[in-house]
């Protein structure tokens, strides 16, 4: 468990690659949803478009009607009404702006965040399991939840920036059409402001990395605690534990206020400039007024327009910044996306069910990692329909060979086939058609019985309870309050062990594969439970050939052949009897089998 965030692999970035690759990949998240950043820009238009109208309105109401009524003392006529139409038209034009740039902007935030959640599973489900050994879960879980929604929040505000963009601009040529000299001051101090918001962001962009770094450190140790909360309180380190948490959300605070200090500076200096500015540019103004070059009305608009440009300057700054920081945080979902470690598929398709897969492997070799030797040379063959019970001491590869067959790990080298098929050329879920594998660790969904077992498939009720009662769980499930509708909780937890292993065992056989391998699938349960289970297997019409690590000399003798591995090599083949006459080692596993089971129900027994 470590305590401290990953060293980041993203390098100082340059200062217009912050900016351009903020750029790059909002434009990115435009392309995929491109009719809704449409009307949303379309809507910011309306609102822009509406603010400069009615800046324009009340420059001219102040011309043609106040100073009139003001400075001539002329009565007020048709002119009023005139001007009171105006002002409701250009609120109701506002209004429409505001309501559809508000309802596409949120379309494209929340639609572009959900795109980026399937994507990311899509193709988190198509890689290998050496790729998830290397992270963790509550780092994963942090990409998937707080970096895609720090990734894509710059897409909020970016419709009515996208629409401030073009209101600075027409504001920019309206004034510079009454007065080139208020135009061009008004240009110079946007410039200095966007430019003083584009350092902040890239000053920043590096400290938010180490921000979103920490912040899977801070998921993956609360998913550490909660995962492993029995162990946590059965040891009693609750203590130990809050600290170590409480240690790496001290840093993420640490982190996040140092990063927001450099904001609230950077934005107490750009929030203040359009104040001067707008002062600037009213005693400027004054000035022009004096002399002629503007109209009374024309600097009631420019003063005007300034203050309506208050928001629209201060979005456009928050939307530089947003995109640095979504940058940040993207790239953390961009490493997953760009992990390459991908499980190849042929095009080989299921065979129907009927008759039970033969299996062998040819001089196959494997190891989790580059120079470990896990299972060496082996050749084995497994006739279809037949049982075959895989015996060997604690970290002879047993289990290695059984995910090696249910395809979860791809040899080093050799090949495993079914009915002479290699296990590689099967199309993406096509093998999971042939082959179930049941392991020891049963993981159950917060579901229904019902529901774990069919896993969403189409499956009739009579089959269900056909497959629970195989698997020796029809008698516990119906004395649930609920039956198979009843509703088991998170991994099954209200459940016992040997129960949720005969649930799993049910969802392996109402798919009626034609391999079914089970990896010490029933440890959990009584051996009579188990010797039940395996005879009740044997006796069925299921049309499967059985691969079964299994531990307990009754269950092994129901096989119709024992392999023995040893240091990952098959050194011997044949029935339990003669096994037992002539492998002595075999007899000496069998006993420590026994012995270590005496232990357990010693301590307590099983579940």
């Amino acid at each position: 468990m470590s305590d401290s965030p990953p060293s980041s692999k993203v390098s100082p970035p340059r200062f217009a690659g912050v900016l351009g690759g903020g750029l790059r990949l909002t434009w990115s998240f435009v392309k995929r949803r491109p009719w809704s950043f449409a009307l949303a820009v379309s809507g910011a238009v309306l609102f822009v478009s509406a603010i400069v109208a009615s800046a324009v309105v009340v420059g001219r109401i102040t011309d043609v009607l106040i100073i009139p009524v003001l400075q001539d003392g002329e009565s007020i006529d048709a002119t009023f009404w005139q001007a009171i139409g105006l002002i409701l038209g250009v609120a109701v034009w506002k209004s429409a702006g505001i309501t559809l740039r508000r309802a596409a902007a949120g379309w494209l935030q929340y639609g572009t965040r959900s795109d980026a959640r399937k994507r990311l599973i899509h193709h988190q489900l198509r890689l290998d399991l050496a790729w998830y050994d290397r992270r963790s879960t509550g780092d994963l879980l942090s990409v998937s939840e707080v970096d895609t929604n720090q990734g894509t929040f710059v897409l909020a505000p970016l419709p009515y920036a996208t629409g401030s963009f073009f209101l600075l601009i027409g504001t920019v040529a309206l004034v510079a059409a009454m007065d080139p000299i208020l135009g061009l001051i008004i240009f110079v101090g946007l410039v200095v402001i966007v430019g003083i918001d584009i350092h902040g962001a890239f000053r920043t962009f590096q400290p938010f990395v180490g921000v979103q770094d920490e912040r899977g450190v801070v998921g993956d140790i609360a998913h550490e605690s909660i995962d492993g909360a029995l162990t946590v309180k059965a040891l009693g380190r609750g203590e130990e534990e809050t600290e170590r948490f409480a240690v790496s959300a001290r840093r993420l605070r640490d982190k996040i206020i140092a990063v927001n200090s450099v904001w609230v500076g950077y934005r107490a200096v750009v929030e203040s400039l359009p104040s001067v500015l707008t002062v600037a540019l009213l005693v400027i103004g004054v000035v022009r007024l004096a002399s002629g070059a503007v109209t009374a009305g024309d600097l009631v608009t420019v003063a005007y327009l300034l203050s309506l440009m208050m928001m629209p300057i201060s979005l456009l700054g928050f939307v530089i910044w947003e995109m640095a920081h979504s940058l940040a945080a993207w790239r953390r979902v961009q490493e997953v996306l760009d992990a390459d470690d991908l499980v190849e598929h042929g095009d080989t398709v299921a065979t129907a069910p009927g008759t039970g897969g033969s299996v062998a492997s040819t001089h196959v070799s494997f190891g989790y990692s580059e120079g470990e030797s896990v299972l060496a040379d082996v050749d084995l063959t497994i006739p279809g329909g037949k049982t075959v019970a895989v015996v060997g001491p604690t970290g002879s590869g047993k289990s290695t060979l059984v995910l090696l067959l249910a395809r979860l790990w791809d040899p080093v080298s050799g090949s495993i086939t079914l009915d002479g098929r290699d296990l590689r050329d099967f199309a993406p879920a096509e093998l999971a058609g042939e082959v179930a594998l049941v392991s020891q660790e049963s993981f159950l969904f917060d579901d229904t019985i019902e529901g774990n077992i069919t896993l969403g498939l189409d499956i009739p009720r009579e089959d269900v309870i056909e497959a629970a009662r195989l698997a020796g769980a029809e008698r516990f499930i119906e004395e649930l309050e609920y039956g198979y509708d009843t509703r088991i909780g998170e991994r099954g937890t209200s459940l016992s062990g040997g129960q949720r292993q005969r649930v799993a065992l049910a969802r392996a056989l109402v798919r009626r594969p034609r391999v079914l391998v089970l990896d010490d699938a029933t440890s959990a349960v009584d051996p009579s439970v188990e010797m039940e289970i395996l005879r009740g297997l044997r006796r069925s019409d299921l049309p499967s050939t059985v691969v079964i690590v299994a531990y307990r000399r009754s269950s092994i003798a129901l096989a119709d052949a024992v392999v023995l591995i040893e240091d990952g090599r098959v050194v011997a083949e044949g029935t339990h009897d003669e096994l037992m006459e002539s492998i002595p080692r075999y007899v000496r596993i069998l006993s420590a089998y026994e012995d270590d089971a005496a232990v357990h129900e010693v301590d307590g027994g099983h579940r």
